[in-house]
């Protein structure tokens, strides 16, 4: 009787090897694609943050030359507008700064659908071996 159960428990610890390689490369086919995704949208949006500065220091550039000369005249210092303005436009900077921070570090690079994934696959695998 041991020797009719014997192919069977072979041909399944067969079948589950065999399925546990094949469910392991496309867990990390999953995580290659999902992490290569994940990589070329944090650099895309560095590149329009890049092209975006650069815009916005022209513009700056301009708006501030624009607002010192017209505060100088109001204020009949130009060293005075230029102080308030200046300071003015480090707070806004700083502001700027600290969100770019924070949504950057939103943009996690941790493959969450292939973490779920393989928790999922393990208990799976777990339950097939236990029952």
């Amino acid at each position: 009787m041991s020797t009719s159960t014997n192919p069977t428990i072979k041909n399944l610890l067969g079948e589950a090897l065999r399925d546990s390689g094949e469910l392991a490369q496309k867990e990390f086919s999953l995580f290659r694609a999902e992490m290569t995704q994940n990589v070329k949208m944090m650099f895309m949006g560095i590149a329009m943050m890049v092209i975006a500065a650069v815009f916005a220091i022209a513009a700056l550039t301009l708006f501030t030359a624009a607002l010192v000369d017209w505060l100088a005249t109001v204020l009949d210092s130009r060293a005075l507008a230029n102080l308030i303005v200046g300071g003015v436009m480090a707070v806004i900077s700083l502001g700027l700064i600290l969100y770019g921070r924070h949504a950057m570090s939103a943009a996690s690079l941790v493959p969450d659908r292939t973490v779920r994934s393989v928790k999922r696959d393990a208990e799976v695998l777990s339950e097939r071996v236990a029952g």
